[in-house]
């Protein structure tokens, strides 16, 4: 096998490229003084994931009958909001 005798080039990215800073992008930033952080960064721009819930649903566990489960899990994707639907049906809220 043959040995790459020239070094690979390093890609160039145009600085012209980049987006400009937002008020919120310098306000968020982590600011450096040399090697020495003067100020570590505040947050992200966005958040990943789904934004928070106001009311959300606790996990429990629950016994079920067979016969009852089978018909919520046999009606397909979405059993579980159905089954709580149901449930605030029965209950009146």
């Amino acid at each position: 096998m043959q040995k790459n005798t020239k070094p690979a080039k390093e890609p160039w990215i145009d600085p012209d490229d980049a987006p400009e800073w937002t008020e919120d992008m310098f306000r968020m930033a982590a600011i450096h003084r040399g090697d020495t952080l003067v100020r570590p960064a505040t947050g992200a721009l966005k958040t990943p994931g789904r934004p928070v819930s106001p009311a959300p649903k606790k996990q429990v566990t629950l016994r079920l009958d067979p016969d009852v489960l089978d018909a919520f899990r046999a009606s397909g994707k979405g059993w579980q909001s159905r089954m709580n639907a149901e449930l605030r049906k029965v209950l009146g809220i």
